[in-house]
């Protein structure tokens, strides 16, 4: 008896489903031998539905709505779970408290004895308490609406779910506008990464995502304003998406430019220091924190941080700028730049690729999706330092993860190189 691709589709979402619910309730012990055999299984499998995504041209609406369904399911499985004692999340909680407290992040902080008062249960655990938040201001004036409601990390861990479930929704109009098939919306809920860091750890990325993505989808509607808007606010919850600058040039009209800046400026207003435009911890951040970073590693050896730091940004652009160059707008030309420009980073945390997730659906794009699956090793870190162990990513990780990448980019180029001279060769040859 053959198998139907509609059937398969379905057991693959039911695998997943297995897989990701073992995930979630092995959380406290993320990277250790449970998490990460289910984690694995569930990367693999992962790949498995991109590679049916890519082969039926269409499905039946009942195959995306079922598959939204599954992943609603683990999701909620990953929403129950407590994240990690020192996960960003209790950041955003004291981030959040500190201001409606009236003290500024940027200058308080967290292990300071004189503000040893302000702190929770839930904040007293945060990682790297010796420096100031180094968010920008969208993602902290984030932080003190969402804790205003309800001061918890359980409260901004389903704001960060309502954000990606506004995401599917954006994402499956692009898709009805565009004429494309509306199971790519599976490709990004489906990700096994998206259900760990939204719905378990909670990280503000997923903000600056559905931001970004609204602005794609009002590029392609051609609402200007809106467009240049919500990329303000999307840089202004995390700087990576400042790559794809070079993207609204002539797409967007001056004064609507002038109008994000206006507003992005605004947010800084509550947290001007002395008239200067506060940074936190960012200069530390480039100068000190390392996570899966193999290129800024060796470039750091010939150059200082910062340096190697701006030539990141630098690739984003000059990638940025190589896509703009097609007059039609695709989301491959918003996921490459900052992919290349993740990829110069001095941290790549598993998070950081959720910003190419509603970006990734073409051929080209497929080492991409690869890296969001081979990224996985990495979290057997998180278990090796509850070993007492150093955080770092050891070499055979980054190996493993990187060397896939470079494989399927060098696949599809040599694919490439194949068809244009079978093209080039088809052709008849001129006669003397």
């Amino acid at each position: 008896m053959k198998i139907t691709p509609e059937s398969r589709v379905y057991i693959i979402g039911a695998t997943l489903l297995v897989a990701l619910t073992t995930c979630s309730r092995n959380f406290g012990d993320r990277g250790g031998p449970y998490f990460m055999a289910s984690l694995t299984l569930a990367g693999i499998v992962y790949l498995l539905a991109i590679r049916e995504f890519f082969a039926a041209p269409m499905f039946p609406k009942r195959v995306i709505v079922i598959g939204l369904v599954l992943a609603a399911l683990w999701h909620l499985a990953f929403l129950q779970v407590t994240p990690g004692s020192d996960d960003d999340i209790h950041r955003y909680v004291w981030d959040g408290r500190a201001q409606r407290l009236s003290y500024n992040p940027y200058i308080v902080v967290p292990n300071d004895p004189a503000f040893g008062r302000l702190h929770t249960p839930e904040t007293r655990t945060l990682n790297n308490p010796d420096v100031p938040s180094p968010y920008p201001a969208g993602a902290e004036l984030f932080f003190r609406a969402v804790t205003a409601i309800h001061e918890s990390v359980f409260a901004l861990k389903v704001a960060f779910v309502v954000c990606d479930l506004a995401i599917v929704v954006v994402l499956l109009d692009i898709l009805r506008r565009s004429g494309q098939a509306a199971h790519w919306v599976l490709a990004y809920a489906w990700n096994p990464v998206l259900a760990i860091e939204v719905a378990g750890s909670g990280h503000i990325d997923i903000v600056g995502v559905l931001l970004l993505l609204v602005s794609f989808a009002a590029l392609g509607r051609r609402w200007r304003a809106v467009a240049a808007l919500a990329f303000g606010l999307a840089v202004a919850v995390k700087l990576l998406p400042i790559v794809l600058l070079p993207l609204y040039w002539k797409r967007v009209r001056l004064r609507d430019a002038a109008l994000a800046a206006v507003v992005v400026g605004l947010l800084y207003v509550p947290f001007l220091n002395h008239g200067r435009i506060p940074i936190g911890s960012l200069a530390t951040y480039i100068q000190s924190f390392r996570f899966n970073d193999p290129v800024f590693a060796m470039l750091e050896r010939v150059a200082a941080p910062q340096l190697v730091a701006g030539l990141a940004v630098l690739v984003g652009f000059l990638t940025a700028i190589w896509m703009r160059k097609s007059e039609t707008l695709s989301a491959d030309a918003f996921a490459w730049p900052m992919a290349a420009s993740l990829l110069c980073a001095p941290v790549v945390y598993p998070w950081y690729l959720l910003w190419l997730l509603p970006f990734v659906r073409s051929a080209s794009t497929v080492p991409i999706i690869i890296w969001t699956v081979s990224i996985i090793p990495t979290y057997y870190v998180w278990h090796l330092r509850s070993l007492g162990r150093p955080w770092l990513v050891p070499g055979w990780i980054m190996l493993l993860e990187y060397g896939c990448l470079a494989m399927a980019g060098m696949i599809i180029a040599f694919r490439r190189f194949r068809s244009r001279a079978v093209l080039y060769n088809s052709q008849p040859t001129k006669q003397a």
